[in-house]
């Protein structure tokens, strides 16, 4: 098991509807690579995710978001889901985390609805990116060059389609990190 993030803290930024293959897979893939996320979230306690159509399970809540500082981390990844980024694209707090991580250059993963918080942010405009194919429309208003690939790199940005891309993309998420954040090219 290779530890190339060893010492890399992530945020992974969610709330109640996060759809749960999203939440959980990249996280594993960050984990099993040696770096520490923190699920942080607007929710205290636990958050209750989506297999979609169904409930998922519940998760713990590592930092809530309020308490939470942008700077503590070296990189953020936003799963996606329905409820989930309509949620926190309007809560302020959210938007702000977002936003202040990509101010400072720091990798961003996020993938499928995911992608409404790098809208409601403002910083998707002249980026490459992908999505779930409904907010195609969204994101070219936005600004952004939307294309229907499996996953894209944008410099410090790695978007998805769907959570059937997961396979494909959670290995790039860790080696993107790494290259980014230690400039370990794997």
């Amino acid at each position: 098991m290779s530890k190339q993030l060893q010492g890399v803290k992530v945020a992974v930024l969610a709330t109640m509807g996060v759809e749960q293959i999203e939440l959980t897979a990249p996280r594993q893939a960050l984990d099993e690579a040696g770096a520490t996320t923190h699920l942080v979230s607007p929710q205290a306690g636990t958050i209750k995710a989506l297999q979609f159509p169904d409930w998922g399970d519940e998760f713990s809540v590592d930092v809530l978001l309020n308490e939470s500082d942008p700077a503590q981390y070296q990189a953020l990844y936003l799963p996606g889901g329905i409820i989930n980024p309509d949620l926190l694209r309007i809560n302020s707090d959210a938007v702000r985390f977002v936003k202040a991580s990509f101010e400072v250059g720091k990798p961003v993963a996020t993938m499928c609805h995911g992608l409404w918080m790098l809208i409601e942010a403002d910083v998707v405009e002249g980026r490459t990116v992908t999505s779930w194919l409904s907010l195609r429309k969204d994101l070219i208003n936005a600004g952004a060059n939307w294309i229907d690939q499996a996953v894209v790199i944008d410099n410090d940005l790695i978007t998805a389609r769907n959570p059937g891309d997961i396979p494909e993309f959670a290995p790039k998420v860790v080696e993107l990190f790494a290259s980014k954040v230690i400039g370990v090219t794997v």
